[in-house]
């Protein structure tokens, strides 16, 4: 689409903030008002909006698309979207150990043994964990304990949740960055040990790289929306 405004500004309206294109509101691809919890949301949705260049690009508008998903659909559905973050918690990657070689176990045991005692001691929800291809039933207290926590965001927090278990494999792991008990970055990190392991052993594939990278820069999105909810 080719772009069709100069001017990009933001309003206090009713709802929250809005972004205005050329005095014109935003609205989603549901044909709702783009209204805003903070105006630092507003802002960083507005500069996306005004980097732009003749083409309207909608991949390079993370914070935009995120925020439609919230407004068409988290903000209606919270409740579902909370019980599909559970179901990473269901299969966590944090509860599921090699048991060879010694140092990819040592170092499963020295990442994820941390965020296991953390979501235990912060939320009560004790986390069982297996081995080898095992499958292990999280129990019900435990999976309650997560629900509970996930219960708590509002629906833009909840989105960068999904968002971030969805890339990680693990609710632990989304609800520590959301409550800021690890950065980002270091959740990423811990949720590909074991693809760290095999590139030191085998050397990185470039399209794995490239893959991840492009993941990385996703997650980070989620983590500054989170951010600039608050």
């Amino acid at each position: 689409m080719k772009r069709f405004y100069k001017d990009v500004s933001v309003a206090h309206g009713v709802n929250g903030f809005a972004v205005l294109l050329d005095g014109k509101p935003v609205k989603t691809p549901g044909r709702r008002a783009l209204a805003l919890p903070t105006e630092r949301l507003a802002e960083a949705i507005a500069v996306e909006w005004q980097s732009q260049g003749g083409e309207i690009i909608a991949t390079t508008m993370p914070l935009l698309r995120l925020a439609n998903t919230v407004i068409d659909g988290v903000a209606l559905n919270a409740r579902d979207v909370v019980t599909a973050i559970l179901r990473f918690g269901e299969n966590d990657l944090l509860c599921y150990r090699a048991h060879q070689p010694p140092e990819l176990v040592k170092r499963q045991a020295e990442g994820w043994g941390l965020l296991l005692d953390w979501v235990r001691q912060r939320h009560g929800a004790v986390m069982k964990v297996a081995e080898g291809f095992s499958h292990v039933d999280q129990s019900l207290d435990a999976l309650g304990a997560l629900r509970q926590a996930l219960e708590e965001f509002d629906p833009f927090t909840l989105a960068a949740l999904h968002v971030i278990a969805s890339i990680t494999g693990s609710t632990v792991l989304a609800l520590a960055v959301a409550e800021g008990f690890i950065p980002g970055a270091y959740a990423f990190q811990l949720s590909r040990i074991d693809e760290t392991y095999q590139a030191e052993k085998w050397g990185e594939d470039a399209e794995a790289f490239k893959r991840a990278a492009a993941l990385a820069h996703e997650l980070d999105k989620a983590v500054e929306l989170i951010a600039l909810v608050r």
